[in-house]
């Protein structure tokens, strides 16, 4: 059954679709028993290690333990054609795939996103998909989550609209059940597909793939945390400014009034001290300040969504840099995020909100990525917010209790006096590898689903 989804339905339609207060009885989990699944449930799982790798079916991948851990082509599987929809070049490739195993999830999720950390020389790509299992044992069609390179010589990055069957439907980078009430999703596996040009010796490598799936409950209003063991801890991430690029190269997403995600992906690859080259960000307009938020929204841009939001292509951009992981996932509360904070890692929050619901930002939107760098020490959210008009004006501080509701709640009602949707606590989250940060504990590894 083909779905066809405008652009700009983005995530949102998905997160509304995800939200239900009904109450889901536990899933039986492999050892048999029923489990209750915790409110609001969460579960990140990644493949990242030779192990990983190895309990996956492989057809013309090999797992590489040099270097990262991660699968490249061997011997490929056989050669297909590709019909890229945004160039109309046909091309032919080589490829070969890895079918992870079925990952079990203790509760019936309503949504899911993938993400994904890969290195793709020049003549290579990926291909994301997903394999889904309902409550009552029907399997989804496998939806195809991401067509991704790092670069835009050989393809162009895309999601792909039109998919969905009677009971699911992906938007954009978003898989998520129509009817949460009806049926849910009790398991999943992931396929990774690596494509190289014929007789090729460059292939791609993927060393993390994993997905973030959820049922958050409907929810205007969430309850208030206390603030915690980041109060008074004040990360020194770099300030950038979107509205210092307004106008600059509307081809991607009608230009930097819309790069709230790539402008915050580059504060935080800048707090890590990655930066493009200045062989990298050469194409830039050199009358632009700042060209690596240039650099960052061309290869960020999805040209299906038209967009530099693509959550997981995002974080796929910040896992090019040396030595960095990242993901999409979603956190409970600030009690989370001061977590985080503490071990040194800034964290990347999507809300949306009118004007008058957080004092001092000066606006409302329906959609907007601005990174959390720390609290004060009454517990305050300390932000930069690329909303701002440069970048000395980028560091706010916002009201703990205005902050934490709109970034966690699912539902919210619009400037119009409608009803729209939230993102229910959604976070990008970029640190170095465990072995270059090793602040990280047992408890920050399972965020990262390790």
């Amino acid at each position: 059954m083909s779905k066809s989804v405008s652009r700009r339905v983005v995530l949102a339609a998905g997160l509304a679709a995800a939200a239900s207060t009904v109450a889901v009885p536990g899933v039986a989990a492999a050892d048999g028993a029923d489990h209750e699944p915790p409110d609001n449930p969460v579960d990140f799982r990644a493949w990242s290690s030779v192990a990983d790798w190895h309990r996956g079916r492989t057809d013309g991948v090999k797992a590489s333990g040099h270097g990262r851990d991660g699968i490249r082509l061997g011997r490929p599987a056989g050669t297909v054609d590709y019909t890229d929809p945004h160039t109309g070049t046909t091309a032919a490739w080589e490829y070969g795939t890895w079918t992870g195993p079925w990952h079990e999830l203790r509760f019936g999720a309503s949504e899911l996103v993938p993400s994904w950390n890969a290195d793709t020389p020049a003549g290579t790509w990926i291909q994301v998909e997903l394999l889904g299992r309902y409550q009552d044992g029907g399997l989804t069609p496998w939806y195809v989550m991401g067509r991704w390179a790092a670069g835009d010589a050989d393809i162009r990055r895309t999601s792909v609209d039109g998919q969905g069957d009677p009971r699911s439907t992906v938007y954009t980078d978003t898989f998520s059940i129509d009817d949460p009430d009806a049926n849910r999703l009790t398991a999943y596996r992931l396929r990774v597909t690596l494509y190289r040009r014929p007789g090729a010796e460059a292939s791609p490598k993927v060393w993390r793939v994993g997905a973030m799936a959820s049922h958050v409950e409907d929810r205007f209003e969430v309850p208030a945390s206390a603030p915690g063991e980041a109060r008074g801890i004040e990360l020194a991430v770099p300030r950038f400014s979107q509205n210092t690029h307004i106008g600059q190269y509307p081809e991607y997403d009608n230009g930097g009034q819309a790069w709230c995600s790539p402008t915050s992906s580059t504060m935080i690859l800048g707090y890590w001290d990655r930066y493009p080259t200045a062989e990298d960000t050469s194409w830039v307009n050199p009358d632009f300040d700042d060209p690596e938020v240039c650099h960052a929204a061309r290869f960020t841009y999805d040209y299906q969504y038209e967009g530099c939001g693509n959550w997981p292509f995002n974080a796929a951009y910040a896992a090019t840099y040396e030595d960095m992981d990242a993901i999409v996932t979603r956190l409970r509360s600030l009690s989370d995020v001061e977590r985080l904070i503490k071990a040194g890692i800034p964290v990347i929050t999507s809300q949306s909100f009118l004007k008058e619901e957080l004092d001092g930002a000066g606006y409302g939107t329906a959609g907007h990525l601005m990174t959390v760098i720390g609290f004060t020490a009454e517990g305050d959210v300390i932000a930069n917010d690329p909303a701002s008009p440069s970048n000395e004006a980028v560091r706010h501080v916002y009201k703990r209790r205005q902050f934490e509701n709109i970034w966690l709640r699912t539902k919210r009602y619009n400037s119009s006096g409608g009803v729209s949707s939230g993102s229910g606590g959604v976070v990008y989250l970029y640190k170095p590898t465990r072995e270059k940060w090793p602040k990280l504990t047992d408890r920050h590894a399972e965020v990262w689903g390790d």
